[in-house]
């Protein structure tokens, strides 16, 4: 199809083709917050704010990638995490049942922004991980409504402050170890069409390889994470679920550099930066 097609084109096709790959962007261009689809290195601006609907109506001019500023890709209502779901993470310590915690939407980051490093922490780690964003609203769900209720997956880092989190200094609660301003970095897009279960996962801390492993090694796969998530808590259309992170972790300091890639997402870059 050729590149000048209409907008009432490309919307037909986005909806004729079920199986094709698409991403959507959240970005901000002349002090307009828009999302789009983004196709290659260019962005075609979504008239309006509603990216659930099953047939997108687009604009019908693109702009390039490198022109706007990409911001996290979607706002939620709220921010799911499930910890402890790698074995070579967990360990021995590995749970008999998803565990999980909610982080605050003001943790929330853009691709490319910093990371802020608190002045009184010093241990700070990254944790790479696959976030899910749901399509639907869910109460007490099967696996299987769970698993059609994915609308889209993408990058997350769920950074954590290990002596807030379990030191010497560590709360009640994990609302400022996981959850201070900064420490969850999402993006760059939500991919539609991928398989969640089947993604390989990389951190990288300055380009040295930190972690590694695929999604196929969770120890509760999405579909049970979700549904047992909804048996108590209804989850929300636009809701971020976090996966859990894989392999160890390790100190992260201002000047440092993290990038997490998922295989067929991208690569979520933040440097850090000293409050």
């Amino acid at each position: 199809m050729a590149a000048s097609v209409a907008s009432a084109g490309l919307a037909a096709q986005v909806t004729a083709q079920t199986n094709k790959i698409e991403k959507i962007v959240r970005f901000e261009r002349g002090g307009k917050v828009s999302y789009g689809l983004l196709n290659g290195d260019q962005v075609t601006p979504i008239v309006g704010t509603d990216i659930f609907k099953p047939v997108l109506a687009t604009a019908k001019t693109s702009v390039p990638l490198s022109s706007v500023k990409l911001l996290y890709p979607i706002a939620p209502p709220k921010i799911v995490a499930v910890g402890r779901n790698y074995k070579s993470h967990a360990g021995e310590n590995a749970p008999p049942k998803p565990e999980m915690f909610f982080k605050p939407n003001t943790c929330l980051q853009n691709p490319g922004d910093p990371i802020i490093v608190p002045s009184d922490s010093k241990n700070l780690h990254y944790e790479g991980e696959l976030v899910l964003v749901m399509g639907k609203k869910l109460k007490n769900v099967s696996k299987a409504e769970a698993a059609a209720a994915i609308f889209g997956v993408t990058c997350g880092n769920d950074v954590s402050e290990r002596d807030w989190q379990g030191g010497k200094d560590k709360d009640m609660q994990w609302w400022r170890a996981k959850g201070a301003d900064t420490f969850g970095p999402l993006g760059p897009w939500i991919v539609k069409g991928l398989d969640p279960g089947n993604l390989m996962l990389t951190t990288r801390l300055n380009g040295k390889v930190v972690q590694q492993q695929s999604t196929k090694d969770l120890l509760f796969d999405c579909a049970t994470c979700i549904s047992f998530i909804s048996k108590y808590v209804t989850l929300e259309q636009g809701d971020v679920i976090y996966t859990g992170t894989p392999g160890t972790t390790a100190k992260m300091a201002p000047g440092d550099v993290c990038e997490v890639e998922i295989e067929g997402i991208g690569v979520l870059r933040n440097p850090l930066k000293a409050a």
